[in-house]
């Protein structure tokens, strides 16, 4: 599945490569082999040449290290012959992302980021924006399981999205890895306010958060009265106006099944 398209999105460090197969083999839509935090910087270098080798035959994104680090020119010389998607963590500069190629997912997680969120949304090449919640949490001084504080920030990943013309953005990790009912609790939040994706850190947050992003039966029952009723005109549903932007609506409920 592409990194447009991807619901749930599973990290696996790029040191482990033991652990390539097995996280491809999870249920994850997309496979995300991780270069940055998951690696110590005395392993880096084993890591980029593992990831290199796995993602040459299959599909997968890979978190490189960000922009101020010396190992981002040969993360990317390294992944610029191959297929993958590339996360950008600490996104913040749209020029730098200009200048990458092929498909990246933006990982907003700085002050600065969140700021430029609409100009990151609209350089080429970028398909996804992502929220990384602790490395924000901690440049703003707040607890990132606080949604009320990190509403803001969501809501303008949602409105960038939007306003560029890609899919809703994809919301960061929850730790817990063995708690279903916080990590359904916390998905199911962020696709209330519009994100329509996950960033897992363990095969056993992949159900939850899939079942928590895909509509219920009730707004499948409803998406499917609304449009078996239009016809193009304004219609009733259940005694409520239907136009356009419902039957829109609606059209989009139905495509998450």
């Amino acid at each position: 599945m592409s990194a447009a398209t991807a619901s749930t999105l599973l990290f696996v460090p790029g040191d482990r490569p033991d652990r390539f197969d097995k996280a491809a083999a999870a249920g994850a839509d997309l496979v995300v082999l991780d270069l940055e935090d998951a690696v110590s910087a005395d392993a880096k270098d084993a890591a980029r040449a593992n990831v290199a080798a796995w993602a040459a035959h299959r599909p997968c994104a890979v978190r490189i290290n960000s922009a101020d680090t010396r190992w981002f020119r040969a993360d990317l010389d390294a992944l610029s012959a191959k297929d993958v998607t590339i996360m950008i963590p600490k996104a913040e500069d749209p020029a730098v992302l200009a200048g990458i190629g092929g498909n990246v997912i933006a990982l907003i997680e700085t002050a600065r980021g969140v700021l430029n969120a609409p100009a990151i949304a609209s350089v080429p090449g970028v398909v996804r924006l992502a929220v990384g919640t602790f490395d924000l949490a901690a440049e703003l001084g707040v607890d990132p399981t606080d949604t009320e504080a990190l509403l803001p920030t969501r809501g303008a990943l949602v409105l960038a999205s939007a306003a560029a013309g890609l899919p809703g953005p994809i919301d960061g990790v929850t730790a817990a890895i063995d708690e279903p009912d916080r990590i359904i609790a916390d998905t199911t939040y962020a696709r209330r306010l519009g994100f329509a994706g996950k960033l897992c850190i363990h095969p056993r947050q992949l159900r939850p958060a899939a079942a928590a992003l895909r509509p219920t039966e009730a707004q499948i029952g409803w998406a499917r009265r609304i449009v078996e009723a239009s016809s193009g005109a304004v219609a009733q549903v259940d005694g409520e106006m239907v136009d356009k932007p419902v039957v829109d609506r609606a059209h989009a409920i139905l495509a998450r099944i």
